[in-house]
Order: C-alpha cells, then structure tokens, then sequence
C-alpha cells in the first residue's frame, strides 16, 4: 500500500511539473511574440488568446501520443517575427522546411551546439526589448515582478520559472503594501499551485 502511495505521489508530482512548465512556457512565449508582432491591444492582452493555447494544447497531446517531443510555441518564433512573419504561412514555411530536414538531419547533428548561440542571442535581444514597455514608476508589485521575472528567465533557463517566481514576488508585495482588495481570487489559487511547485523542486 505504501509503495502504491508512493509511485501515486511521484506520478502526481510529474505531470504537475510537466503541466506547469508546458503551460507558463507557452503564455511566456505566446505574449512575448506578439508584443513583437504588435498584435496585444492597449491593455497588454492578446485577443482570442484561447484559440493560440488550444492549438498549442492540442499540439502537446497529439506529440505526446505520437512519442515526439514537446509541440508547444517556442520563444524562437520571435526572430521569424522579427523579420516580418505574421501570419500562418510562415508557420507552414517553416513546418515543410523541418520535413526537408528530416532527411539531413546527420549534417545538422555534426554542428556542434555553440555554433548555435549567436543565434539564440538575437532571439534573447529581441526579446528583451520589450522591457521597455515596463513602467517602473508605477505599481512596486508590478515593476518588481516583472523585473523579477526578467531577470530569472535567463538565470534559470526557464521561462516558466520566470513568471512564477515574479508572480510570487508580484502576490507578497500585494500583501504586504495592503493591497490584499486588489488581488484576484483566482491568483490565490495560481500562487497556492506555484508554492507546491517550488516545494516539489526543492524535494
């Protein structure tokens, strides 16, 4: 019985860590690309943004059956956003191009990994600027959290421990100022769930 309890509880905490980094590495990556695509309206909202998470929903489930890799939005995008792609057909674009390398896949696999970074340090500075949208004389919550967050990404690798880590930081500030009126219920629940988050790395 109390092995069963024991696997039970390794299973729960598994795909709780793989629905949390699944689901804050896609909002992260789905809000930082169309801040570059200039497509969040005044408030800073993306409209219909359910119909991004589903797709990207879909995509995980239907990888997942299929013994590939995670299917989710990749912060990567922002350089094809960057260059001018908006629409679905730099998606397609890009999909039949990953079919054609496929079949050189060798020649890609001998590129050695840190050929790869400059790459990925444009994506990174293209990215950062948006922190300049960031009001830091406004809101204490707001502006840590968000610095918090910025700051994390990069420190951690992780997008997901970004936003959890500046939310965090966003809630206690909250709190602490007497701001409690102005929090959401549903952020009780989103920080209750990253404090069990935080508990399950640290374990």
């Amino acid at each position: 019985m109390w092995i069963k309890l024991r696997k039970l509880k390794q299973f729960i905490i598994i795909v709780f860590s793989f629905l949390f980094v699944d689901m804050f590495d896609t909002i992260g990556t789905v809000i930082g690309v169309a801040d570059k695509a200039n497509l969040l309206d005044k408030d800073g909202k993306l409209p219909r943004v359910g119909r991004v998470l589903m797709a990207d929903a879909i995509g995980t489930v239907a990888g997942s059956m299929l013994g590939t890799s995670t299917i989710t939005s990749f912060v990567e995008s922002t350089s094809g956003v960057s260059e001018g792609g908006r629409t679905g057909l730099t998606a397609m674009t890009t999909g039949l191009l990953f079919i054609v390398a496929l079949f050189l896949s060798p020649v890609f696999l001998a590129i050695p990994s840190f050929a790869t970074a400059p790459a990925l340090i444009v994506v990174g500075f293209a990215m950062a600027s948006s922190i300049r949208k960031m009001d830091f004389d406004g809101d204490m919550a707001d502006a840590f959290g968000g610095y918090l967050a910025f700051l994390i990404m990069p420190l951690t690798y992780s997008i997901a421990n970004g936003i959890m880590f500046g939310m965090l930081a966003w809630f206690i500030i909250k709190i602490c100022t007497g701001q409690i009126k102005k929090i959401h219920p549903v952020m009780y629940v989103v920080c209750a769930l990253f404090i069990v988050r935080v508990i399950t790395i640290i374990l």
